[in-house]
């Protein structure tokens, strides 16, 4: 996806935050995701964010399943300030 609602998709602030101190490497999130947003550091032992941008806006089913809460997104008001701003009006 190059765009959300003609925003380039580089510019939307939709993706995982991993918080490395939580995550204990069990993979489920890596292993539900099939956009290749996550991938698993074999050194670290613990999952990471590949390709942020191909992450679907407003998914967050990665975040609802890590056991860990390892997985964080955009907060909802930064998410709705964001979207007040930079949504196109119709």
């Amino acid at each position: 996806m190059d765009t959300w609602l003609g925003i380039p998709r580089e510019e939307v602030p939709w993706y995982p935050i991993l918080d490395p101190g939580k995550c204990t490497g069990c993979r489920t999130c890596v292993d539900f995701c099939r956009n290749d947003v996550l991938a698993f550091d074999e050194s670290a032992g613990k999952a990471t964010v590949k390709n942020p941008f191909n992450c679907v806006v407003e998914c967050s089913a990665c975040e609802r399943l890590c056991p860990q809460g390892a997985i964080a997104f955009p907060d909802d008001k930064a998410w709705a300030a964001f979207i007040k701003d930079r949504a196109p009006r119709g």
